[in-house]
């Protein structure tokens, strides 16, 4: 059985009236439509729920692998006050995600930069923030997780993906509901002293600290170094040849070298 917004609204009490949550069968991509909401108006706390994703998304134009008790997908739309910086934004949603899965017991996760939440060093759920047009103070955060990895799955990307496991539609609620508790949180530290205050808790849960990655573009040659974790302003930091350089782009792909 699929999650029911009753029971969400019900496991999160009273945070529940932050937020209008909407369940969808399907759709494209909840970032998608949701986007199309938000520039029609939707006030901030509008969730889009998808039981399946035909055209999901992840980031550098990445598919993302959805169908009905294989994955959940939501997106939030948040509005900041005008003249908030987004900077490290999908960061702190990563923070969110996490505290979400140890809450309902789902383990303790790692965070990759910029946006992927990993379990046992491979891929469980990823993150995808995209700023509502005309308005750079509005988000859109997208999450997906993966509950079980889907039979139409590439190998390779199989290879590299976890999933949690089947769960019922009461473990489904919780999670929602869990997700959306936290992450209520998190935008609002994020609103009022932006990443900063959650630093430390993300580099807690660094999976490539202090370790020798490669940081790959489609601008030019891969660039080694050591990774030394993130700034203030969730900028990658990079060792490379005895200098210290800020990744400030998500257009990258970062692996352990």
């Amino acid at each position: 059985m699929p999650a029911t917004i009753a029971a969400i609204a019900a496991k999160l009490g009273n945070a529940a009236r932050r937020f209008d949550i909407d369940l969808l069968p399907s759709c494209d991509s909840t970032n998608a439509v949701l986007l199309a909401r938000a520039e029609a108006g939707a006030p901030s706390g509008t969730v889009v729920i998808a039981e399946q994703q035909t055209a999901g998304r992840g980031r550098r134009g990445r598919s993302w692998f959805s169908s009905p008790g294989d994955s959940l997908t939501f997106s939030l739309l948040w509005r900041f006050a005008p003249g908030t910086a987004p900077a490290g934004l999908s960061l702190a949603a990563g923070v969110a995600v996490a505290r979400a899965l140890q809450k309902v017991g789902a383990g303790d996760t790692a965070l990759k930069w910029p946006n992927d939440i990993l379990k046992e060093g491979r891929k469980l759920g990823g993150i995808l923030v995209e700023l509502v047009p005309g308005a750079p103070h509005a988000a859109v955060i997208g999450i997906g997780i993966n509950l079980q990895l889907p039979p139409g799955m590439p190998d390779e990307v199989r290879a590299a993906s976890a999933a949690i496991g089947a769960i019922d539609a009461a473990d489904s609620d919780a999670l929602y509901a869990a997700m959306l508790g936290e992450l209520l949180a998190t935008l609002e530290s994020f609103g009022s002293e932006g990443f900063a205050a959650l630093r430390a808790e993300w580099l807690a849960r660094h999976a490539f600290q202090d370790v020798p990655v490669s940081i790959a573009s489609d601008f030019g040659p891969p660039v080694l170094g050591i990774c030394r974790g993130v700034d203030g302003d969730g900028a990658l930091l990079l060792d490379v040849d005895g200098r210290r350089e800020r990744i400030l782009s998500g257009e990258v792909s970062l692996r352990r070298a």
